[in-house]
C-alpha cells in the first residue's frame, strides 16, 4: 500500500492534536476535581446614591464600590438642586460635572485624592484647556491616569461628561 506524504503528515498531526486533547482533558479534569485550602470570598457591590448629585437617568447607578474601589459613573452637568442642565458655557458645565463627582465621591467615604483613573468625553476638542483647568484644579497633587477623547454626541446634548475610578 502506499501513502503519500501529505496523508502521513495530516496523520501525525492528527495525533498530535488527538495527544493534546487528552492531555488538556486530564489537566481540566485535575484542576476541577482541585479543592482549594483557603475559602473564597466573593465581594459584596455596594450601590452609592446621594442627593449630592443628579438621580442617574437610565439602568445604572451614581456610583458602586466593591472593595476597595469606587466606580463613579460619568456625570454630566445637571445642577441636582433643581435638576436642570447647566449650559452657560463650558467652564461653569465642567465645575457642575466635576462638583457633582465630588458629592459622589463624598457619599461613598472618598476624596479627589482617592481618584486613581478619570475618563473625559468632550463633544469638541477645542474645549479642552477650559475643561483641563477647571479639572486640574481638584487634582493639585498626585492627579489621576486619564484619557480624553472626543465624541459625537453625549446624552442631553451637553458637551462634556466625566468619569471616575477611586480606591482606598
Amino acid at each position: 500500500m502506499k501513502f503519500s506524504l501529505g496523508f502521513m503528515l495530516g496523520a501525525g498531526i492528527t495525533m498530535v492534536i488527538f495527544i493534546l486533547l487528552l492531555v488538556f482533558n486530564k489537566s481540566l479534569t485535575l484542576a476541577q476535581n482541585h479543592k482549594p485550602n483557603k475559602t473564597t470570598t466573593t465581594m459584596e457591590k455596594n450601590i452609592i446614591l446621594t442627593d449630592k448629585a443628579p438621580a442617574p437617568i437610565g439602568p445604572y447607578s451614581q456610583a458602586v464600590q466593591v472593595g476597595n474601589f469606587l466606580f463613579v459613573s460619568g456625570q454630566i452637568a445637571i445642577n441636582p438642586a433643581n435638576n436642570q442642565l447647566v449650559l452657560d458655557d463650558i467652564k461653569t458645565e465642567t465645575q457642575m460635572v466635576m462638583k457633582n463627582i465630588e458629592g459622589i465621591l463624598k457619599k461613598a467615604g472618598y476624596s479627589f485624592e482617592n481618584v486613581v483613573k478619570s475618563t473625559i468625553f468632550l463633544t469638541n476638542m477645542d474645549n479642552f484647556s477650559t475643561v483641563n483647568e477647571v479639572y486640574g484644579a481638584y487634582f493639585s497633587q498626585n492627579p489621576p491616569a486619564r484619557e480624553t477623547v472626543q465624541v459625537a454626541k453625549l446624552p442631553k446634548n451637553v458637551n462634556v461628561e466625566i468619569s471616575v475610578i477611586a480606591v482606598k
